[in-house]
């Protein structure tokens, strides 16, 4: 039945310990997905306010931005099957912390040194390692192909995760629990997950099957790295002006959403981000990592503008149902094309030099979307993440378009 269900999930030519990684990524991913909608929920039931929504944010950001750096500055000296076993035993304690301690201060320790994931993508340290991996197993277009299927199952599960945000208030209705200790039961869930993901990484090879590549710092490659990560800092602080966890917390104080309906949302959303990952491989077969990456955000980021300025639940639902189509078709391709446009011994460090400044980036932006939305402002996050993404993408295509992935014929560059 594993046979089965790897050759399904898996192109050609990949290495099969690829689908431990994808394991491991959909387990993560549904824990990522009812967290960042149940957090500003629970924080708020503590008796905090929005403001501690964006600080817990941004503590957890900057954490994982640190524990990145390490990964790049020190990761060569370990196995990435030691350093992945590690960050699972921290997935365990993170959910154990925040299930127990009810204060702001423990809570952003256990934020700043954990592995909690506000937002809808994967900003954590599982991020480098796993796609350091995951770029040695194939090479070319399955390597897209490889990392849009990563991407998918990460989409599919937080969808389906988003769903389970609501299982809390179904507790508390249907037993004597109150809502914040069936919120504190979901913690405990997260908990459990990483130490499910501890014993799948357990298996995994100490090194990667298909490669002799000795693992070295940035080198030959520094200044196209160094310029890609930059840029990404850009998409990463509008990313950061709206995580899953403060959209939630808009869309519970200008509609007044319960967390059960803005987790429904939120599964709607990930399937339209997912089935667009997936389609991401194969539009980028046709016009290109560059042009898929860029041609597809622009018009997700008018939306978003679009939503902040709706009259209406509905209209802005759709707005934002719109975006997600749209959105994620570029995470699948980023990493692809940061992997294809360095020398395979620089791909680790450089999956940490491009992550951290995203990582860091994001991190300073919830804590200011947090102060404004407890203004009032509560358009202006929206509006900011869609300009600085638009800007983003310009200047992507700007700087990038004669620059040719490894694989990718000339007529797709962007020319």
């Amino acid at each position: 039945m594993t046979l089965r269900l790897s050759t399904l999930l898996l192109p050609d030519d990949v290495a099969p310990g690829a689908f431990s990684l994808l394991v491991a990524r959909g387990l993560r991913g549904m824990c990522d997905g009812f967290i960042a909608v149940l957090l500003p929920a629970y924080l708020l039931a503590l008796g905090f306010g929005q403001l501690a929504v964006g600080l817990i944010s941004t503590t957890t950001l900057f954490g994982s931005a640190l524990a990145t750096i390490l990964v790049g500055l020190i990761g060569n000296r370990f196995a990435q099957r030691t350093l992945l076993l590690f960050a699972a035993a921290l997935m365990t304690a993170t959910g154990f912390g925040f299930a127990g301690l009810s204060s702001l201060w423990p809570l952003l320790v256990v934020a700043f040194v954990g592995t909690l994931n506000p937002s809808s993508g994967d900003v954590s340290l599982f991020l480098p390692l796993e796609h350091a991996r995951l770029a040695e197993s194939a090479t070319g277009d399955a390597r897209t192909a490889l990392f849009a299927r990563y991407s998918l199952v990460g989409g599919l599960s937080a969808a389906f995760g988003a769903l389970a945000a609501g299982l809390p208030e179904l507790i508390s209705v249907h037993s004597a629990m109150s809502p914040l200790a069936a919120i504190r039961v979901m913690f405990i869930v997260y908990a459990t997950a990483g130490f499910v993901n501890w014993l799948i990484y357990r298996r995994l090879p100490a090194c990667p099957p298909n490669t002799d590549t000795p693992r070295i710092p940035l080198g030959p490659s520094r200044g196209i790295v160094t310029r890609l990560a930059l840029l990404f800092s850009v998409d990463a602080f509008a990313g950061g002006l709206l995580v899953n966890s403060l959209l939630t917390l808009w869309l519970i104080q200008r509609f007044g959403l319960s967390p059960g309906t803005a987790g429904q949302f939120f599964f709607c959303a990930g399937l339209l981000s997912a089935a667009s990952q997936l389609a991401a491989s194969s539009l980028s077969r046709r016009i290109g990592l560059l042009n898929t990456m860029v041609f597809t955000h622009i018009p997700s980021s008018a939306c978003l503008i679009a939503a902040a300025f709706s009259p209406s639940l509905a209209l802005t639902l759709a707005l934002l149902l719109a975006r997600s189509a749209l959105s994620q078709m570029d995470v699948p391709t980023r990493s692809a094309y940061v992997m294809s446009v360095v020398t395979p011994g620089e791909r680790p460090a450089a999956a940490s030099f491009t992550a951290v400044p995203r990582s860091l980036a994001a991190a300073v932006a919830p804590t200011l979307s947090g102060v404004l939305l407890g203004l009032g402002w509560f358009g202006a996050p929206l509006v900011a993440c869609g300009a600085l993404k638009i800007a983003y993408d310009l200047s992507l295509l700007y700087a990038f378009r004669q620059v040719r992935p490894e694989g990718e014929s000339s007529w797709r560059k962007g020319r």
